[in-house]
């Protein structure tokens, strides 16, 4: 495998490196990922002629600016509009919470959801989440408002976030793969 650095623009207008990467295990298509370093890993099949390399450098920038434009558009009452979607879609409208908003301050934990005292039913999510795709977003919140039947990890409280979210073990590969790739531990929540 070979490899190239290049450099393109975010959307805030700093300098991203990618490292391109040749690989004969791809044949047609290009792949690529963020590094926990803010670098970018851009696999590419090993004969992929070089102008066809810059379009995909451009490619990657528009979807960088795209993903940094849907994450500053969600806001807290998105949130909550989406938690109470969530729960009509998925549980029937049972469920209830008295807040939910985006929080700067969680770096481990996905979300978190509080039962009992001055702040029960109120649930925190994630802001470095945002820019994460919808159904991922929509199982962090799914799972934080499980915890409003189930406040523990218990073996019910699995069963019934499972029966409700059909993309629950989906997702939770989704998190188990960005915690790999930043080489740290992600808690879903903290109970």
């Amino acid at each position: 495998m070979t490899e190239t650095q290049y450099t393109i623009r975010d959307p805030r207008g700093g300098e991203v490196t990618v490292t391109l990467r040749r690989d004969r295990r791809l044949k047609k298509s290009a792949r690529w990922q963020q590094q926990p370093d803010g670098s970018i890993l851009l696999r590419v099949p090993y004969r992929l002629p070089k102008r066809q390399i810059q379009p995909l450098l451009d490619d990657i920038a528009a979807q960088l600016t795209r993903q940094q434009a849907l994450a500053k558009r969600r806001t807290d009452a998105d949130l909550q509009a989406r938690a109470e979607y969530i729960n009509a879609t998925y549980f029937g409208g049972q469920i209830t919470w008295r807040a939910i908003r985006w929080v700067g301050n969680m770096q481990q934990r996905l979300g978190s959801c509080t039962t009992g005292g001055t702040t029960d039913g109120h649930i925190r999510i994630s802001d470095r989440i945002k820019g994460w795709p919808q159904w991922v977003i929509d199982y962090v919140i799914a799972h934080e408002l499980a915890h409003r039947v189930h406040p523990n990890h218990s073996k019910a409280f699995w069963e019934f976030l499972e029966a409700a979210y059909p993309l629950t073990e989906r997702a939770r590969g989704f998190i188990e793969g960005v915690s790999f790739a930043e080489g740290r531990a992600i808690e879903e929540d903290g109970g």
